[in-house]
């Protein structure tokens, strides 16, 4: 869905080009980025003149999407003093010969195929059938926090993901179709016909609001604020409003126009807090001047870092709390190791770059007014995957570790992540579930939950880790500190996004650096670049950051944070 814009655009005369390079090729999409927002009327005359049309302009923070020839437009816009810069959108390569393209997520599904204990029978007062299983809801205390402040309908988390399965019985409850949008076109295949994000199964190609074909949204969503329903889970804040604000293609890819357009639109309309579990697409290091890249290849970067900062920052100000995944490349972002993955989008065209730490960034965590998550296990060692460092960590959360607990029976099984909501689509995609809604002998061993209602319904459940499951458990605590401090002003009820964050730092447990500091995870099977040493003191250090968030501390707690 394209951000209107505020106020009519008058035509604004573009000085004649000199010597430019000649249009050629299919018709490309762009992203055009405008010198300022005032400069937006001036670009759009550019890209015309350039031989392009203006597709759709966010006039938040001046992004224009367009359609062009492939060959030639970039330079021609770029040249006009009122664009910033210019890049093509999502281009569509060849893939994988494994057929569909899918981002890397093998973190995150690391325990597929490692068989589920049995699960305990008894379950904690108010609290739903399988929270007994959720180790990362009790770390953060959410069943003590519940007892005070619950959350609030009116604070709402907006995901930006994959989508959310609105329709989920532990979603349903506290999700807000009406403020929902979907920023994302799906792309069935790519140019040479193999499958990209698979067939459209509607109309135009744009999924509901209420759907969701990569899971990973769901599954964010359910650790937020799944409802205290007496069926399923709940979430760390199971009575706020989840908002479904998608970025993310099927197939797992953030590309920049939705992404911006999803962090405005989360300003606009009265967004609490966002949680974005993900980096932009294709870049994993976005770097101003990088000699391994093109020029292009540059310039598309710097465009990158440039409308993300701009629309963080209108998100800010229009008082979003923004919380973000650190990042499962486990390394430290204020030292990066060198990037073998970008781009990552389309296929075959990586190549190795030295990541100098001043001139690149790793957006949005390093953007920004974010809060940067990183992820430890059951035991509180910092997980393996997890990025860290003193530059950009703000807190820590439970985001699983399938290795944790070397020399124990836990070690090496599913209990060891985060269990949360797992559309009934998805799961039969994969395998986990057959067509009659019985979860299949792979799905029992990827240890897949299925529970049923009283009334029928029924609902899905699976095993994921990464810091893409700590960032939610933070982000329903930021939501739990709005809900307890926050306060109605100019007739809408929120709280500054900079208390929010001073709140959920100042509340976190501390934890202290491993003795020694270098943690090396070789005994776990890991090679020597997950070695990682933690830097700082308990009240602040690389692996944890200000500590581990603490939902009961913030709801009883936060106020002395408030002054």
């Amino acid at each position: 869905m394209a951000v209107p814009l505020f106020g009519a655009i008058s035509a604004v005369a573009v000085p004649a080009a000199t010597a430019q390079p000649a249009l050629a090729g299919p018709a490309t999409e762009f992203t055009v980025l405008a010198k300022d927002v005032g400069s937006i009327a001036t670009a759009q005359q550019a890209i015309r003149a350039a031989g392009g049309t203006v597709l759709e302009t966010n006039s938040a923070v001046g992004l224009i999407k367009a359609s062009a020839p492939a060959t030639g437009f970039t330079e021609r816009v770029s040249s006009n003093r009122a664009v910033f810069g210019a890049a093509k959108a999502q281009v569509i390569g060849s893939v994988p010969k494994d057929g569909k393209k899918t981002k890397s997520d093998n973190v995150e599904k690391e325990g597929r195929g490692a068989a589920a204990k049995k699960a305990a029978a008894n379950q904690a007062a108010g609290m739903d059938p399988l929270d007994d299983q959720l180790w990362g809801l009790k770390s953060v205390r959410s069943d003590l926090s519940r007892t005070k402040q619950p959350g609030s309908k009116q604070v709402k988390v907006g995901v930006i993901d994959t989508g959310v399965d609105g329709t989920h019985p532990d979603i349903a409850p506290n999700f807000d179709e009406a403020d929902s949008r979907n920023f994302v076109k799906d792309i069935p295949f790519d140019v040479n016909g193999v499958e990209v994000d698979g067939p459209c199964e509607f109309r135009g190609c744009v999924d509901p609001v209420n759907h969701d074909d990569g899971a990973h949204g769901t599954h964010v969503a359910g650790t937020i604020a799944a409802a205290a329903n007496g069926f399923g889970i709940s979430g760390v804040a199971p009575n706020v409003t989840l908002v479904n604000i998608r970025a993310g293609q099927d197939s797992g890819y953030f590309f920049l126009q939705p992404t911006v357009d999803a962090l405005t639109y989360a300003g606009d309309a009265g967004i609490d807090v966002v949680n974005m579990s993900f980096y932009t697409d294709p870049w994993l290091y976005n770097c101003t001047a990088n000699p391994a890249d093109s020029a292009a290849e540059q310039a598309e970067q710097r465009t990158i870092i440039e409308a993300t900062q701009r629309a963080l920052n209108y998100a800010h100000k229009k008082g979003v709390t923004m919380v973000v995944a650190l990042g499962n490349q486990h390394t430290d972002l204020g030292a990066p190791q060198p990037d073998t993955t970008s781009p990552d989008y389309p296929a075959n065209t990586t190549h190795p770059r030295t990541i100098d730490n001043s001139s690149c960034l790793n957006l949005p965590v390093e953007g920004n007014h974010t809060i940067g998550v990183s992820s430890f296990g059951p035991s509180q060692k910092k997980a393996d995957y997890s990025n860290y460092g003193t530059e950009q960590i703000s807190v820590s959360a439970p985001g699983g570790f399938f290795r944790d607990g070397f020399g124990t029976p836990w070690y090496r099984t599913v209990e060891n992540e985060i269990l949360s909501a797992y559309p009934k689509n998805v799961g039969i995609v994969d395998g986990n579930i057959d067509a009659d809604g019985n979860i299949t002998e792979a799905g029992l061993a990827a240890g897949v939950k299925k529970a049923t209602a009283p009334d029928g319904r029924v609902g899905y459940y699976q095993w994921l880790q990464g810091t893409s499951m700590a960032t939610p458990h933070a982000a329903g605590v930021a939501a739990l500190i709005v809900s307890q401090y926050g306060k109605k002003s100019h007739g809408e009820f929120g709280l500054d996004p900079d208390k929010v964050q001073r709140v959920l730092e100042g509340t976190a447990s501390e934890i202290a650096c491993p003795v020694p500091r270098t943690v090396d995870y070789l005994k776990e099977g890991r090679d020597a670049t997950f070695t990682a040493t933690c830097q700082g003191d308990p009240s602040f250090n690389g692996f944890y950051g200000h500590g581990a968030v603490d939902a009961y501390a913030a709801v009883t707690r936060g106020s002395q944070y408030l002054k």
